[in-house]
């Protein structure tokens, strides 16, 4: 279900060695990208594997998930932010607070890659400076179902992500193609990065 406030919760966690007393907070992920790049398309399509058809600005939504991955259980808050300037400073406060954040533009579309990207990679990189911990960035190329429409090469994409040092994926919301991989691969990329096994 869409919520317009976010709540912050810690859950118990089980291990290979037997259950846990930790308390862990929720996996918090940030979905970024310029407006009508299909930010809340994937989001919505993760969370309750429907289309969002029609393009309704979001200025946030929080969405939460529970998922079993590689035989542990996770539960997702996944934040979907506004793509309209204007809020760049809301999203100063979502980047600060979160590990996990795709970057996502869509493949129809060159300035979502060429400027949107890239100004968000920028803000993240700006706001985590002082606080660099360990976080996790994925480049998304999403509507691959509007092949015949490409603007961005997926070597092109490929290429850029590489030369940052994080991974590219597509994906098609309408499709579905790609989807889960990419919120799940997310997951995993931060648990390699920051040797966190019981992630």
């Amino acid at each position: 279900k869409r919520k317009r406030k976010r709540k912050e919760r810690k859950m118990g966690r089980q291990n290979n060695n037997g259950p846990s007393n930790t308390l862990e907070e929720e996996l918090k992920m940030v979905v970024l990208g310029g407006g009508g790049v299909g930010k809340s398309a994937l989001t919505i399509r993760f969370i309750q594997n429907i289309f969002l058809d029609e393009y309704d600005p979001t200025i946030e939504d929080s969405y939460r998930k529970q998922v079993m991955i590689d035989d542990r259980v996770h539960v997702l808050d996944i934040l979907d932010t506004a793509g309209e300037e204007e809020f760049s400073a809301m999203r100063d406060q979502y980047i600060s607070s979160s590990k996990m954040f795709f970057l996502v533009f869509s493949i129809d579309c060159e300035m979502s890659f060429s400027s949107d990207v890239k100004d968000r990679l920028a803000q993240i990189r700006r706001i985590k400076e002082d606080d660099p911990g360990d976080y996790a960035i994925m480049l998304v190329g999403n509507k691959i179902d509007l092949e015949k429409d490409r603007k961005v090469t997926r070597q092109r994409a490929e290429e850029f992500a590489e030369s940052e040092g994080f991974p590219y994926m597509e994906t098609s919301a309408l499709t579905n193609e790609g989807v889960e991989e990419m919120f799940f691969d997310m997951v995993r990329m931060l648990r390699d990065e920051t040797h966190l096994q019981n992630l």
